[in-house]
C-alpha cells in the first residue's frame, strides 16, 4: 500500500495566498495544483493541501508544525519570515498571519535536555525566551 498521509489546512478564503507565502519561505517548495476551492503544495518535499473552507473553523496551537534548525541563522530566518504580521509567543512558538502555529526549535535542545544536571537550567533559560537563542541555551 502506498497510502500517502498529508495535512489539509482549512483557511478562510486565503488558501492560495497561504500556499504562496509558505512556498516563498521554504526551499524545495512549489504549488502542485490550484483551483478556487483547493490548493496543493509541497514544502521541503512534504505535501500539504489548503482548503478555502470559510470562517467556521480556526487554527489553534493544539496543532502546530515544528521546524528543526541547526543554526541560529536558520532560527532567525524562519522566526522573521513566518512571523511577518503574525503573533510571537513563548519558547519558540509563533502564529503566522493566517493563524497557523509553528515551533522554531534548535536541534540541540534535546541533547541539552538529556543532561539531567543541566536540564533544569536549560528549561529555565528557554522559558524566558520567545525566539530560541542557541548560545544562551548552551551556556545555561
Amino acid at each position: 500500500m502506498t497510502n500517502q498521509i498529508y495535512p489539509c489546512l482549512w483557511f478562510d478564503g486565503k488558501a492560495q495566498a497561504a500556499a504562496k507565502f509558505y512556498c516563498s519561505i521554504f526551499k524545495n517548495s512549489k504549488i502542485t495544483a490550484d483551483n478556487q476551492m483547493v490548493v496543493t503544495f509541497e514544502l521541503n518535499g512534504k505535501k500539504f493541501m489548503g482548503l478555502n473552507g470559510g470562517p467556521q473553523y480556526k487554527f489553534s496551537p493544539a496543532t502546530s508544525f515544528v521546524i528543526e534548525c541547526e543554526t541560529q541563522e536558520e532560527i532567525d530566518y524562519f522566526w522573521e519570515k513566518l512571523g511577518q504580521s503574525g503573533v510571537y509567543s513563548q519558547c519558540g512558538w509563533l502564529d503566522d498571519q493566517f493563524g497557523l502555529s509553528w515551533q522554531i526549535v534548535p536541534t540541540i535542545l534535546p541533547v541539552l535536555l538529556s543532561d539531567l544536571k543541566r536540564a533544569p537550567n536549560v528549561i529555565n533559560a528557554y522559558m524566558q525566551m520567545t525566539k530560541f537563542d542557541i548560545e544562551a541555551l548552551k551556556k545555561a
